[in-house]
């Protein structure tokens, strides 16, 4: 394990527990308590967590791990669900989509795609987003027409929130919007961590014929802090397992479609 994957796993561990000692990190990642507390020590001067006595804490209550942090995990299973999200976009579409490693990983898939080439000139998809890294990354791909909304970046996540994005979004008609999530469920809906980003993601998804969520089984069962709508307002999940039954029960309920993605060969 290399320097960036025991950050990326001492973060994680932060995330979830809310503070860690360095004999926690010592132990779960099998490095010496010098490597950990090095590890600790460069985390707190990248101001990803605050240095306690003897070990770390997050931020805040409301932690979230930045972007870059996020993209090792469940990568598979991102990978999958994004195959799987490309095969339901007609060539010619217009996709709106939010941020978030997921929605990343299809936009690359929707670039990929020979389905989506580009034929007299025209795009084989046009995307618009409030992401940056998915318009700096879409817009050296020949078959993608890239519209960015306005806003105001959030630094977590590369996504522009505030009032810039509605007024950007408000004259658009948009096919399908692709949207990651941090929670669904059947009582909170589509949720995420912040509630500029879930108002952006809302206004992504009232101009746009058809919602499709991507989101892994990590997420399912599980609701944060920002709503984005109800499950009523998502079309259709892309996932990378069966749902239980209860929740398959109630999502089915609500007429959203579950596609459960095969795994990555």
């Amino acid at each position: 394990m290399n320097q960036q994957q025991r950050l990326n796993r001492v973060l994680e561990l932060i995330s979830e527990r809310g503070n860690v000692s360095i004999a926690d990190v010592s132990e779960t990642l099998a490095v010496s308590t010098a490597t950990a507390r090095r590890d600790l020590n460069t985390l707190a001067d990248q101001r990803l967590v605050t240095r306690t006595h003897g070990g770390a804490s997050a931020l805040g209550s409301g932690y979230e791990l930045p972007l870059q942090y996020k993209i090792a995990r469940q990568a598979d299973a991102k990978l999958a669900i994004a195959r799987a999200v490309e095969a339901l976009i007609d060539p010619g579409s217009t996709v709106g989509m939010n941020g978030g490693t997921t929605v990343t990983e299809v936009a690359r898939a929707l670039g990929r795609s020979e389905r989506m080439r580009s034929i007299a000139g025209e795009p084989g998809v046009t995307i618009v987003t409030n992401a940056l890294n998915i318009a700096f990354e879409s817009s050296v791909r020949e078959n993608i027409k890239i519209v960015v909304t306005g806003g105001v970046p959030r630094r977590q996540s590369y996504e522009l929130i505030g009032p810039l994005v509605s007024a950007s979004l408000r004259d658009f008609s948009l096919d399908v919007a692709v949207l990651g999530v941090d929670g669904l469920t059947a009582e909170f809906g589509a949720t995420t961590l912040h509630e500029g980003e879930a108002d952006a993601s809302r206004h992504i998804a009232a101009v746009a014929r058809r919602v499709v969520v991507a989101a892994d089984q990590t997420k399912i069962g599980r609701s944060t802090f920002a709503r984005i709508g109800s499950l009523e307002t998502v079309d259709v999940l892309v996932t990378d397992a069966p749902l239980p039954a209860r929740v398959a029960a109630q999502f089915d309920k609500a007429s959203v479609d579950v596609v459960v993605a095969p795994p990555v060969r």
